[in-house]
């Protein structure tokens, strides 16, 4: 779809059903759970979809067993079942991970032995099992040796968040429903009562501006919430956390399997995994005060916590911040309940429905599907519809039989990712554009397809949401341009001068 299509559906629909802001996991999976309902939505995002939080996540998809610490039995019972759910509906997407936790007291071991009982209660099935010494350093031989009395072997899973996003907006839009990135939502419209009752939008590349009507306009901008939800009601109700994640290449910090474990010095739970051929550590938990338009970066104190934990953790690696290929940090839209300690807020998510805006916000990844549906209930009156209490399939089957072309671990994951359209990309592949780009499991045609159906308006677009390889690579994955520039110009119409641009725009 381009995004040339959008606006001219946008000049020609007088008003919508739900208009969604914000195209990150809570906007996209609200839109596709209220196109199913046979509703006119249209979702738009101020910047790239899955640009925020939904593309810098921890890239688990967890019951979240560090909650039944705290309380939030809920929650946790909530992202096991919706953990299973994805496993079982997503396959090549989400996948599943062993999950790894190193013992060295027996205070550890009976607390982590109970939360894990507790865990598989929920799910009604047994992934639990404690291992001793001897089996668990078999599994997992970089683990700090001295004093390690055994540890838990337990299952969680995996994804790619920001092509969880892109899975679900493009089944929205093949049921029916329009989104539209870098469409910035400038003011709110309002009836004579000062209910709202649409947007005007603002085309952010070019400047093009529109008012679009809707009988509901839903705010699911994340950490950005408080920002549109102000102008109907003043008090502020989100606490912006920050999490950094370090990216190590897998030949320097080899994992079969996640491992967690805590720091040494304040005990929070920290875990490190194995993800899209690279391994993933994370993550930080500090109050994020700086601007929130601006890109977040880790601090070098946040990088050395995260390091002086590896070190301990896993100290024959001798890992060095000369390792780290990339960083990565994302700011949480978490509902502040005047806690100290940021990492004691709950992470529950909220819905509410004030004066025509309905503000969706909080939550985990994981959840996205019950934020969904809660948030459709809350409007179920004004949009006239009825939210099913049995759910269906959440993702659209994929029946096409595999081509020859591919291998087969690489069609389950085109089929997890780009779902009934996996088809269309193999056979539009152009040749010998079905081999792996070096040193990740992306496809060179994942790239093209990308240039051509998936809205790419930023060379950043591609290399760190599309794929992922900027993330993946030395330096971003600039070695890539030369081959890159070419389809760039054909394909997105750019010239010398603009492919200069995106190559600095893309450096900083």
């Amino acid at each position: 779809m381009r995004r040339e299509d959008v606006w001219a559906v946008l000049e020609t629909t007088p008003r919508w059903d739900l208009i969604i802001v914000g195209g990150g996991i809570t906007g996209a999976g609200l839109f596709l759970e209220a196109v199913r309902l046979g509703l006119r939505v249209v979702l738009f995002d101020q910047r790239d979809f899955a640009w925020g939080t939904s593309s810098r996540s921890g890239k688990m998809v967890h019951g979240g067993l560090r909650y039944l610490r705290q309380g939030d039995v809920r929650l946790t019972w909530e992202s096991a079942r919706e953990r299973e759910v994805l496993l079982r509906e997503a396959p090549g997407l989400v996948e599943p991970l062993g999950f790894l936790l190193p013992v060295y007291s027996r205070r550890e071991r009976s607390v982590l032995g109970i939360g894990l009982t507790l865990y598989d209660l929920f799910v009604r099935r047994r992934h639990h099992r404690y291992l001793d010494a001897d089996a668990f350093t078999w599994l997992a031989p970089h683990v700090r040796q001295e004093g390690l009395r055994g540890g838990f072997c337990y299952r969680e899973a995996v994804t790619d968040d920001a092509r969880l996003v892109l899975r679900l907006l493009a089944d929205g839009q093949r049921l029916g429903g329009w989104a539209l990135n870098y469409a910035r939502v400038v003011d709110l419209l309002r009836d004579r009562a000062g209910r709202v009752v649409g947007v005007a939008v603002e085309d952010a590349e070019t400047g093009r501006q529109m008012e679009v009507r809707g009988r509901v306009v839903a705010n699911a901008t994340g950490a950005w919430a408080d920002r549109l939800r102000e102008r109907v009601r003043g008090t502020p109700r989100l606490r912006p956390l920050r999490g950094v994640h370090l990216i190590f290449p897998a030949w320097r910090f080899p994992l079969a399997q996640a491992v967690g474990f805590f720091h040494p010095v304040d005990r929070r739970p920290l875990y490190a995994l194995p993800w899209s051929g690279a391994t993933l550590v994370g993550t930080t938990d500090v109050d994020h005060r700086d601007d929130l338009d601006a890109e977040p970066t880790p601090t070098p104190a946040e990088v050395d916590y995260l390091l002086t934990a590896l070190r301990h953790t896993f100290p024959h690696l001798d890992l060095a911040e000369g390792d780290v290929i990339a960083t990565f940090a994302g700011v949480r839209p978490v509902i502040t309940h005047g806690k100290a300690d940021p990492s004691r807020e709950p992470r529950e998510h909220a819905v509410w429905f004030e004066n025509g805006l309905l503000t969706v916000t909080g939550g985990k990844l994981t959840t996205f599907r019950v934020l969904a549906h809660d948030a459709l209930r809350s409007v179920r009156r004004v949009l006239d519809v009825r939210v099913p209490v049995r759910r269906i399939a959440l993702l659209a089957t994929v029946e096409a039989v595999p081509p020859e072309t591919v291998e087969p671990a690489a069609w389950r994951r085109l089929r997890g990712r780009y779902g009934p359209r996996a088809g269309d990309l193999v056979a539009e592949a152009p040749e010998g554009t079905l081999q792996p780009i070096e040193g990740t499991p992306y496809l060179w045609a994942e790239i093209a397809w990308a240039l051509r159906h998936d809205m790419v308006v930023h060379l950043e677009d591609l290399l760190l949401r599309r794929v992922r390889v900027g993330l993946l690579l030395p330096d971003g994955g600039l070695a890539l341009l030369p081959r890159l520039k070419p389809w760039c110009q054909t394909w997105l119409g750019w010239d010398d001068t603009r492919w200069e641009a995106e190559i600095e725009r893309y450096r900083q």
